[in-house]
């Protein structure tokens, strides 16, 4: 079966968006061929069945040329693909939705947000299965809706020798905080509760990780503001996202993670910090369901509680959480995800 994949970027060095790469290497191994549409194309390495096509953002354009080539790539390989994997963005859809159908191609759908609107709604009535990683995202409730596995690749993780797992034991008493600096991410929740663990006296070193979307920069500065009128100045750092491949040692060098993102949302990094053995701690329903009420903190004061508890964990408990956490992000493995999705698009029937 060929395959057409619309996505925003296919780009190694995109912290966000890099392990995009990785679902492309994985899914060319059981589909003949792939033909991948993006908005951005940087830096990568694909195998000789993969092609991809850019929408060309990397030299810029605009809305209007961007919508065009889709239509184009739509049309003109239309004798490549037997069906269509739209990843994250509806917008897709919309746009030629319509078309794949007058072309009787069956259109598929990853989006795993808590908001949506009646776009959403739209979106998914052109499509044979819609796609996400929560129960409380906004297209969990189709009944064309498949929950899957979150996609981590574990390979990134593993550690080849003694050595190397000693060094994974983290910097003692190191929090990280990695994400898109957005609203919808909500890191102020972590610095609030950063300044009610220093008014507590407990010793920690923190890590804001992430570069703001254009137009965020004010809201960015602000969250600097804010630790600052907190006393925080000294235990924490705000540092610029980095590629998608840096992450692992990223994760390997602290021994919490946080994430604030609420319900509906899912993030993956939940499950590459779980990988990398970090002690995680979340404001998801959806992660609380899958590593149980010690792993919960849906706002700031709770948070604060999370923190000071895996702030004081002795070695040997830090230990057992470490392996506990590895032993939950096996069940949400790449392969596992990639083999769910190709069942997927491959049955005929919605």
């Amino acid at each position: 079966m060929k395959l057409l994949v619309i996505t925003q970027a296919v780009d190694t060095e995109n912290g966000a968006l890099g392990f995009f790469v990785g679902w492309l290497r994985e899914l060319a191994t059981r589909f003949e061929s792939i033909e991948v549409v993006c908005l951005y194309e940087g830096t990568h390495a694909l195998p000789p069945n993969v092609r991809v096509h850019s929408l060309g953002k990397e030299d810029g354009g605009s809305r209007i040329q961007y919508a065009w080539r889709t239509y184009e790539y739509a049309w003109d390989l239309r004798d490549e693909y037997d069906a269509v994997f739209v990843h994250m963005n509806q917008e897709y859809v919309l746009l030629a939705g319509w078309l794949w159908r007058l072309m009787g191609k069956r259109v598929y759908m990853w989006r795993n947000h808590y908001a949506g609107s009646w776009l959403t709604d739209v979106a998914a009535a052109f499509c044979t299965k819609v796609f996400c990683t929560s129960k409380h995202s906004y297209t969990a409730k189709y009944k064309k809706t498949v929950l899957m596995p979150v996609g981590i690749d574990l390979s990134r993780f593993e550690r080849a020798n003694g050595a190397q797992e000693e060094a994974a034991l983290h910097t003692f008493r190191s929090i990280l905080f990695l994400a898109r600096i957005a609203l919808s991410k909500r890191p102020e929740m972590l610095i609030d509760a950063l300044g009610t663990v220093l008014a507590r006296g407990v010793s920690f070193t923190a890590d804001i990780v992430g570069s703001p979307a254009d137009g965020d920069e004010g809201y960015a500065h602000s969250l600097e503001t804010r630790a600052e009128s907190l006393g925080l100045h000294d235990r924490v750092r705000f540092l610029d996202g980095v590629p998608h491949e840096q992450t692992p040692a990223l994760y390997a060098a602290h021994d919490i993670f946080v994430n604030c993102s609420p319900s509906g949302m899912f993030d993956k990094t939940l499950f590459e910090a779980a990988a990398a053995g970090c002690r995680v701690i979340a404001a998801s329903d959806d992660f609380k369901d899958a590593a149980g009420e010690e792993a919960y903190a849906p706002d700031a004061d709770q948070l604060a509680e999370r923190l000071c508890e895996a702030l004081g964990e002795s070695s040997d408990s830090r230990l057992r959480r470490r392996t506990q956490m590895q032993a939950l992000a096996r069940g949400e493995s790449l392969g596992t995800l990639i083999d769910t999705l190709h069942a997927q698009i491959t049955t005929e029937t919605a």
